[in-house]
């Protein structure tokens, strides 16, 4: 199959792209320079250039492929509201539209499992759950970009595929070491679900290749969720202390997932079935 994909130069695309390509599909990836995708360029992918905030040609660019991955967002801390709903909502929107007018339905979104913040219950966090709205901007507009999809679905045929993946690490990703400092005063006992590159791939391919799962969520997580403090201990980090008042982010299981509809709707098998699976197959 042909996949369109959006984000390739970013931590989940720049790994997609090869993995697509070593399956022996074809992939074309837009991107803002033609500098950005050299590496991509010289594996096999076909590049556009383009600006998802500012494109009038996507329904050209989208033309002619099987199923549009978009990867593309912004997540990171500090960002303002104006530019986390420009990129994460509203060029989700005009992509979407982009592709229906190209003819291209089939369309498969990286949403986050952060979109169960604040959610308040003693178990792994399930798709069907009532979502509470988060004032952090991130999940915020995921959120709302969703909600905007599944309209396109239910009004316009939108083959979607939303994917909430969980906290992301491996392959040389520094993900892990960069969020550590932010949790010292977190409760130790606090939950989080992961899931490797190597199964995100995986996820997103089944997600866009497999027919007759439109409008429907998946949460994308390994087997095995691990609690904070066992993260600091194994990645060896300072020791974590509460604050004044006690540990923040007293809530345990937000940041969960249950992967059980993706196994069993998209046959989906994590490579890695924990963090520790994949330290001790050499895959940090």
């Amino acid at each position: 199959m042909k996949i369109f994909l959006t984000g390739a130069t970013g931590k989940v695309g720049s790994r997609f792209v090869p993995y697509l390509l070593k399956q022996g599909h074809a992939v074309r990836v837009l991107v803002r320079t033609a500098e950005q995708a050299l590496t991509l360029k010289e594996q096999g992918a076909e590049v556009v250039v383009g600006d998802l905030l500012n494109n009038e040609n996507l329904a050209d660019a989208i033309r002619g492929v099987d199923a549009v991955v978009h990867t593309a967002a912004q997540f990171r801390g500090g960002i303002s509201e104006e530019i986390a709903t420009a990129v994460n909502l509203d060029s989700t929107i005009e992509l979407a539209k982009a592709a229906i007018d190209a003819g291209v339905t089939r369309f498969v979104f990286t949403s986050t499992s952060n979109v169960y913040r604040d959610l308040n219950v003693n178990r792994l966090c399930k798709e069907d759950d009532i979502l509470i709205p988060s004032n952090l901007m991130y999940p915020k507009t995921k959120r709302a970009a969703e909600e905007a999809l599944l309209k396109l679905h239910r009004d316009k045929g939108l083959d979607i595929r939303i994917m909430r993946l969980a906290f992301v690490y491996g392959d040389g990703d520094p993900h892990i070491e960069e969020i550590l400092p932010y949790m010292i005063n977190w409760n130790p006992l606090k939950r989080q679900s992961m899931i490797h590159h190597e199964d995100v791939n995986q996820a997103l391919l089944l997600a866009a290749s497999t027919p007759g799962v439109g409008g429907r969520i998946y949460n994308v997580a390994d087997d095995n969720h691990i609690a904070i403090g066992e993260l600091y201990k194994l990645y060896e980090a300072p020791e974590q202390t509460p604050t004044e008042n006690g540990w923040l982010m007293s809530n345990l299981w937000e940041l969960t997932s249950d992967p059980a509809r993706i196994k069993d709707e998209l046959n989906f098998k994590p490579k890695y079935s924990s963090i520790y699976a994949a330290r001790d197959m050499g895959a940090l």
